[in-house]
């Protein structure tokens, strides 16, 4: 079994991901910026980490223990189109959703690299590959995500340490109801967001990410990427299979 450290465990998918790995036996740190939100969960550690914060990082990491793996999962989002999405909202999302992500594997890597094994498993979102009209700001912060995902595979796979990137559709963790949203009330952009839903597509559960999370977890030689349901699976294979000459939608929009 595995000492696995979660970020963003508080809630939603990060939650889930530490009540599955803890049901099939392993060792759950779970960690959240409000460590008081982790109450409740079955867990052997409940720390707090802010991912945007380097000192709370290397002070969790510290209290951690060995780490044998990494689920990179906090993260937020937020609606807005991109001609008037505040500059600082999106410096935000990447804050948390990437640099933030980022941070937390270079603290556990050394040793990770020098015990010569070790796991990255960072939860993306189809929209690392896909980018949606008005949720595009998230959407950049998970395309910069699988790179440095993918680029940890490549410098850290030589030293032992297997890198996955989970990607699920929508989920229906509430993180969708709870995101910020950007318009004015005269906005433009406003028929654009009425069709988010559809363009989002049908939501799986907190549970099934977490399911695939901890499978990613247990399997000796994980994919890069994994597609986590049949609607993501569909509509990543709709954007590979589709033309890089125009813009990719999943579904025709009516504004």
């Amino acid at each position: 079994m595995s000492s696995v450290l979660i970020t963003g465990a508080s809630r939603g998918i990060g939650r889930a991901i530490a009540v599955e790995l803890g049901g099939r036996g392993h060792r759950v740190i779970a960690t959240a910026r409000n460590v008081d939100d982790l109450a409740g969960l079955p867990a052997d550690l409940r720390l707090r980490l802010d991912v945007t914060d380097q000192a709370s990082v290397d002070e969790a990491v510290r209290a951690a223990g060995e780490v044998d793996v990494l689920v990179s999962n906090a993260g937020t989002t937020v609606r807005a189109p991109l001609e008037s999405v505040p500059i600082s909202e999106v410096e935000n999302l990447f804050q948390l959703n990437t640099f933030g992500a980022l941070r937390v594997a270079q603290a556990v890597l050394p040793a990770m690299r020098e015990r010569g094994s070790g796991r990255l498993v960072f939860v993306s979102s189809v929209q690392g590959r896909v980018v949606l009209p008005i949720i595009a700001p998230y959407g950049a912060s998970k395309w910069a995500l699988e790179a440095i995902a993918e680029g940890l595979a490549l410098e850290a796979g030589h030293f032992g340490v297997k890198v996955s990137i989970v990607q699920p559709g929508a989920v229906s963790s509430g993180g969708a109801e709870r995101a910020k949203s950007f318009f004015a009330d005269d906005d433009p952009y406003l028929p654009l967001l009425r069709q988010v839903g559809a363009l989002r597509g049908e939501a799986i559960t907190p549970e099934e990410v977490a399911a695939a999370v901890a499978d990613v977890v247990e399997h000796p030689e994980p994919a890069l990427r994994v597609p986590v349901g049949v609607p993501a699976e569909t509509l990543l294979k709709a954007r590979k299979d589709a033309s890089d000459s125009t813009p990719f939608l999943p579904v025709r929009l009516d504004w």
